[in-house]
């Protein structure tokens, strides 16, 4: 745990009044996150340097997503939340233009993930200095007018860096991703005292080694602080229902009132205007496609 005024780090654990947030109830596993990188905590320093959390304060934010499946458990991973971050003061999705391929449905799944949990989310289009100039111009135009902001950047010629750490100084942000996008590569240019460790790309899956393996804040600057965390490789995300899904698609928003139905899935309902704004091309159809098929994963029930 990292102590802000002894700029140091103090190894603590939990008081066993904690150990009860963990319960099975009949054939429902409720998962509680105790406590996560960001939490503040109250802590009871002992003789030999560790401490004793004696309370966690409330989270002013947080980023969650449906956990993996707990293996042994028999309960499948949908009914769970797995909160990986709190406190935050900003989210960034970084992605690559290829190795690994740009893929704007998984873009799409983190980007969801980032406005449900109700955070500031931004985008970082990483290794540009493997396309043709321009190559790219549409999907940040996209992305952009939908009211994201867009960082091009390459650790190999520089492009976008000093723009990207100027935009999480004094902030608490966390950088998420794809495994292989080069999340830690990126973290290291602009913050070259971290020296993550980096890896290669997976030649049979084309996907990345992980490199990152637990989440990790680091202090970097005068109040300004890096969550960094593993590769992702499959995201969900967790507690919305169905007809709210549109809501969390910024640009679906200003015609979700005008459907005809006002528990409108934007799917198969007569009097869609959102449907109707995608065939106007109003709304983008590769990104209609990325919500029908969230929405085909999404649960009907709400979080319990």
């Amino acid at each position: 745990m990292y102590a802000p005024d002894k700029d140091s780090y103090i190894r603590c654990s939990l008081r066993g009044k904690f150990k009860n947030d963990l319960k099975l109830k009949k054939d429902k596993l409720v998962l509680t996150d105790i406590a996560v990188v960001g939490d503040r905590v109250d802590f009871q320093l002992n003789d030999d340097g560790s401490g004793v959390i004696e309370t966690i304060q409330e989270r002013a934010s947080f980023l969650s997503r449906k956990a993996p499946k707990i293996k042994g458990t028999g309960v499948k991973g949908e009914r769970l939340e797995q909160v990986i971050a709190s406190n935050l003061d900003a989210l960034y999705i970084i992605v690559s233009t290829d190795q690994p391929a740009f893929n704007n449905k998984t873009l799409d799944r983190f980007l969801i993930v980032g406005e449900s949990s109700g955070l500031q989310t931004k985008i970082v289009l990483n290794k540009t200095d493997l396309i043709i100039a321009d190559e790219f111009d549409e999907i940040i135009e996209l992305y952009q007018s939908i009211g994201y902001e867009v960082f091009p950047c390459s650790t190999k010629t520089g492009q976008g860096l000093n723009e990207l750490k100027n935009s999480f100084l004094g902030k608490t942000s966390l950088f998420w991703g794809p495994s292989g996008v080069g999340k830690s590569s990126i973290l290291t240019a602009v913050c070259p005292s971290l020296e993550l460790e980096t890896g290669d790309i997976s030649s049979f899956h084309n996907k990345g080694k992980h490199t990152t393996v637990t989440v990790w804040m680091h202090h970097v600057g005068e109040n300004t602080f890096i969550v960094d965390t593993p590769g992702v490789r499959e995201i969900e995300p967790y507690g919305i229902k169905k007809e709210d899904l549109g809501h969390y698609f910024p640009e679906f928003v200003q015609f979700i009132n005008e459907c005809r139905y006002n528990t409108c899935t934007h799917d198969h309902e007569p009097g869609c205007a959102v449907f109707k704004a995608v065939e106007e091309e109003i709304i983008s159809g590769e990104r209609y496609d990325s919500y029908l098929r969230i929405l085909a994963t999404t649960e009907k029930e709400e979080r319990f």
